[in-house]
């Protein structure tokens, strides 16, 4: 079974359950590009709860645009500052000195589009979870999916899941488990576990 996906910037555990039960994962590139969505924006776990990054673009609804013709606004140092917020959430966190290093030149280098910045992060993400993940991207928009999962309501903010399984978390006793987060949250609290943990969840 193949899958239809939005590439997104660090995506959430639901996006990697829906990959790990795929075998080929196509990448949908070739659609308008939608504000208000996972597509430049992840949720972490902060001090004070959930916490949202999102990458800032240069997009304005007048213009439409494709998904992969929309610019990052690297005008303000957004990159340091999601570092800092990463720092500040995990630093604790059990696998954090582990991973950050690989994960570092994401915060280092200049990205001009949204999507390609997606695509490097989703990569860097593979070789940390050692994972094995084929993928390929769409050249035309199809509105209806044929021959595969349609998973692309997932990049929506309003869709919920929250039914996966507990895991530690390190501001768990200050306001309780939060399901769905980015990847980068289970990664740096449940480290090599973090496939396995991933292909008992269900969507």
């Amino acid at each position: 079974m193949n899958c239809l996906i939005h590439p997104t910037y660090f995506p959430n555990l639901a996006h990697f359950v829906a990959m790990l039960k795929t075998d080929t994962v196509f990448f949908e590139v070739s659609d308008n590009y939608q504000k208000q969505t996972h597509r430049n924006r992840t949720e972490i776990y902060g001090a004070n709860g959930k916490l949202a990054l999102t990458v800032p673009v240069s997009y304005t609804q007048k213009n439409r645009q494709l998904y992969k013709d929309v610019k990052i606004a690297n005008e303000n140092s957004w990159q340091q500052q999601h570092l800092k917020s990463l720092q500040s959430a995990y630093r604790m966190s059990p696998f954090f000195e582990f991973y950050i290093d690989d994960l570092m030149p994401l915060f280092e280098k200049q990205f001009d589009y949204i999507l390609d910045f997606n695509l490097n992060c989703f990569e860097v993400l593979l070789e940390c979870l050692q994972l094995k993940i084929t993928t390929t991207t769409t050249q035309i928009f199809e509105k209806e999916s044929e021959g595969k999962t349609d998973y692309r309501a997932l990049v929506n903010r309003n869709f919920e899941v929250n039914d996966f399984q507990y895991y530690t978390q390190v501001f768990i006793e200050k306001h309780g488990f939060i399901s769905n987060l980015s990847i980068l949250d289970i990664l740096f609290n449940e480290g090599p576990n973090t496939e396995l943990y991933l292909k008992n969840q269900k969507l």
